[in-house]
């Protein structure tokens, strides 16, 4: 029996999802990037992640959906916007089918990172 690939880095994970996914990956990671520049990217329970002390940032490719991972906790009013995008244990959930909201999704980055730094 086969097991979940195992990725050597963030590129090797985007190259095992199809394109739409890819090019809203790449875009995602950009923008955290941008966002949080000393962040460091790694492979993190086989998804993309960045860190600085700790890993702080995870997303990833589902059939429906773009992940992203842990859930804000300190900002309501972030919190409040993102309602429409959670998911059952609070983790965020985008539908493909629909526009991806890169800005929330950057604010989302930064509170992250803010969070798990102090």
């Amino acid at each position: 029996m086969a097991g979940r690939p195992k990725f050597v880095d963030v590129d090797d994970y985007l190259a095992s999802v199809d394109p739409e996914s890819q090019l809203i990956l790449q875009e995602i990671r950009r923008i955290a990037k941008q966002a949080v520049p000393k962040a460091i990217e790694c492979i993190s329970y086989q998804m993309p992640a960045l860190k600085l002390q700790k890993t702080f940032f995870y997303f990833a490719s589902f059939k429906h959906h773009i992940g992203i991972y842990p859930p804000v906790k300190g900002d309501k009013r972030l919190n409040e916007e993102l309602l429409p995008f959670r998911g059952p244990k609070g983790n965020l959930q985008f539908p493909k089918n629909k526009p991806i909201p890169y800005p929330l999704i950057k604010r989302v980055v930064e509170a992250l990172a803010r969070e798990y730094s102090e």
